[in-house]
Order: structure tokens, then C-alpha cells, then sequence
């Protein structure tokens, strides 16, 4: 097993250390963000803005960080969000991803565009009787059947969710990865998508844009997360939600669950950061749906301030692949035992023994 790099004790020290592990092609697609990288870097900095207001004398012993999401009980409010191409950052890729969130009592959600079949990585761990929830991220596709055929698998692996990623109609323009002149390595590949119909090209005719009136006739709309509803029997988590209005319209389309989310900072650049929408959609949703949000989350008291402002849940990308990169399935276990003490120490500094018992204020007034 690959050991831990000597002085690697926080989330960052995991990021500095992958610089020196991957090549400019891999650091590029996996730290990257879109355009000048606002929206990534306004992701950390508004959970860094926040302050938490501890309160103290208050009773801990037997405090716990158990939450409920989806009808089952969670030892903690930690899961793997999907990132793609996972064996990119280490031969073992997104089976060792998996292995350690089950060994770490963590979520863990499969990208549609996995470097490793998804049967394999539900085999894995899907009988493991402490692991968290394994969950499947769904791209829609161009062609119906074909989708409808991958969720067809996923349920059959023993997946327990769809998340519908529904904020990348098209590629953010990343201008780290152009200057890398990014390209996939040999032998790594969406393997899920193997079989996937070619796309008709439109004929586009001159002052045509091969993006909207090409590439974005196919983007999905709100009936499509209808169509998928009724062809699966999994609860059906829409990712990528930052208005308050398409939160409500969630809830009218009783998904599954909605996750505040702007892609890590990889599609549009300015959208907020996570952080100062996820009180919105809090409101917005007044509890009727499972919420739970992604974006900058390097700390246990970031995982406090989420959960304080209305999360059930929070979600790593980034940090985990580095910690892949880093020492494979044991850097990937690392990461989720780090954000789990300090959450641990975070509760217990600030009064709160347990996350459905926040003290008021913790935050303090008109925060975030």
C-alpha cells in the first residue's frame, strides 16, 4: 500500500503535495477551473468569510455526527462527489474512491464519465454493511435508449440514486486545461458511455452557432428530469442548482433531492460560490426536499457552516482526488478522516453535540 507523504495533515497540504505527483495534463483538468477562476476561488473564500459564534459550557458527552438523508441513517454528513477520469490521478482510480468512502463510513457518487466500468465499482463495496450511500451521476445523453439502458445498469449494480448533473449544457471555457493542451492519456476513457450512438451533426447553414444551434439542441430541459423519473425506480438528486426558482421547481417535480452546486467552479465563471446560495435555496425549499451542497469545503468547521445555514449533507471533489493521487485509496481515506475529526472538533468547540441540535446564532446575524 502506498504510504501517507511525510507532513500532509490538512486538506491543502494534500493539494500541495498532488502538484508534485501529477503531470500539467492531469493538474490542469483535476485544479482547473473555468475562465480566470472567480467562481472557484470565490467557492474557498466564502466559506473562509464566515465566523462561527461558539457557545460553550453546554452538555457534549455522547455527542455524535449521525444524520438522516434518503431514509437512512449516516454516520456522518460526508460523501465523494463525482469527478471523472479518476485513473488520472492514480492507477487505481475511482475503485480505490470507492473502497475508502466505504471504509470510512462515507457517500460515494460514481461520475457517468468513470475511467472503470460501474458494475465493478458497485461490486466493490455495495455489501458492505457500514459503508454510506452509493450513488450514480447521469450526463443525459443524446439518445433516449441509450440512457435509459445506463440507468437500467445502474439500478441493476445496486445504485441507490440518479444525480442529474444539470448546470454543464456545454463545457465551461477552461483556459487551463486549453493551455495545457489537455487531452485524455491512452488507454482512459468514459467506459460507461462505451456503445454510446454517434450524434447527428446539424447542417448548419452560414451565421449558424455550432453551439446553440448544434451542440445545444440536445441539452436537457425540465421535462427531461420528468422522462427520467419515470424510467427509473431511483430517487432522481438534481445537481447543480444555484436559484432559488429552480429549487421550487424541483420540489413541484418531487426530485429526490437537489445539491447547490456550481460544478467546482468548471462551468460558468462569477456564479456565486456555494456558500452564499445555499441559504437561498435553504429557504426556497423550507425543508420539503433533501438538500445538500459542494464547493470549496476544505474544513470540518466548513462542514458546520454548511449544515448551520440548512445542508443535510456536503459533498468533496477536488481534495479526495488529491489525496488519490497522493497515496491512493489510503490519501482518499486520509482526506474523509481529517474532515470528519475536525467536524468532531468543530461540534465540540462550538457547543453542539449533535447536527440536528445547531445552537442559535452559531453563525451570527445576517451571515453569510
Amino acid at each position: 500500500m502506498t504510504a501517507l507523504p511525510p507532513g500532509v495533515v490538512t486538506l491543502d497540504d494534500h493539494e500541495a503535495h498532488a502538484r508534485t505527483v501529477l503531470d500539467t495534463n492531469a493538474w490542469a483538468y483535476f485544479a482547473g477551473g473555468a475562465a480566470d477562476e472567480i467562481a472557484l476561488a470565490a467557492n474557498r473564500s466564502a466559506w473562509n468569510a464566515m465566523r462561527l459564534h461558539p457557545r460553550v459550557l453546554r452538555p457534549l458527552a455522547g455527542g455524535h455526527t449521525r444524520v438522516s438523508l434518503l431514509g437512512r441513517s449516516l454516520a456522518h454528513p460526508i460523501l465523494l462527489a463525482p469527478v471523472a477520469f479518476q485513473r488520472m490521478a492514480h492507477p487505481d482510480g475511482e475503485l480505490a474512491s470507492a473502497v475508502a468512502a466505504a471504509a470510512q463510513q462515507a457517500g460515494f457518487v460514481l461520475s457517468t464519465q468513470a475511467s472503470q466500468p460501474l458494475e465493478s465499482i458497485a461490486e466493490a463495496v455495495r455489501d458492505d454493511p457500514d459503508r454510506g450511500p452509493l450513488w450514480f451521476q447521469l450526463y443525459l445523453q443524446h439518445d433516449r435508449g441509450f440512457n435509459r439502458e445506463l440507468v437500467r445498469r445502474a439500478e441493476d449494480a445496486g445504485y441507490e440514486a440518479l444525480v442529474l448533473t444539470v448546470d454543464a449544457p456545454c463545457h465551461g471555457a477552461r483556459d487551463r486545461e486549453r493551455r495545457a493542451n489537455f487531452r485524455l492519456p491512452a488507454g482512459i476513457s468514459a467506459v460507461n458511455l462505451a456503445g454510446l450512438p454517434p450524434r447527428p451533426a446539424a447542417a448548419l447553414q452560414p451565421g449558424q452557432s455550432a453551439l446553440f444551434d448544434d451542440l445545444l439542441r440536445d441539452a436537457p430541459g425540465w421535462d427531461d428530469v420528468a422522462w427520467l423519473q419515470a424510467n427509473t425506480r431511483l430517487p432522481v438528486i438534481l445537481k447543480g442548482i444555484l436559484h432559488p426558482d429552480d429549487a421550487r421547481q424541483a420540489a413541484r417535480l418531487q426530485a429526490g433531492g437537489v445539491i447547490v452546486s456550481n460544478h467546482g467552479g468548471r462551468t460558468l465563471d462569477s456564479a456565486p460560490p456555494t456558500a452564499e446560495a445555499l441559504p437561498r435555496i435553504a429557504d426556497a425549499l423550507a425543508g420539503t426536499l433533501p438538500l445538500l451542497v459542494d464547493g470549496g469545503i476544505r474544513r470540518g468547521t466548513d462542514i458546520l457552516k454548511a449544515m448551520a445555514l440548512g445542508a443535510n449533507a456536503v459533498l468533496v471533489g477536488k481534495p479526495y482526488v488529491f489525496g488519490l493521487a497522493n497515496a491512493g485509496a489510503l490519501g482518499v481515506a486520509h482526506v474523509l478522516r481529517l474532515l470528519r475529526d475536525e467536524l468532531e472538533i468543530a461540534m465540540a468547540l462550538c457547543g453542539c453535540a449533535t447536527l440536528d441540535d445547531l445552537p442559535a446564532g452559531l453563525l451570527g446575524a445576517g451571515q453569510p
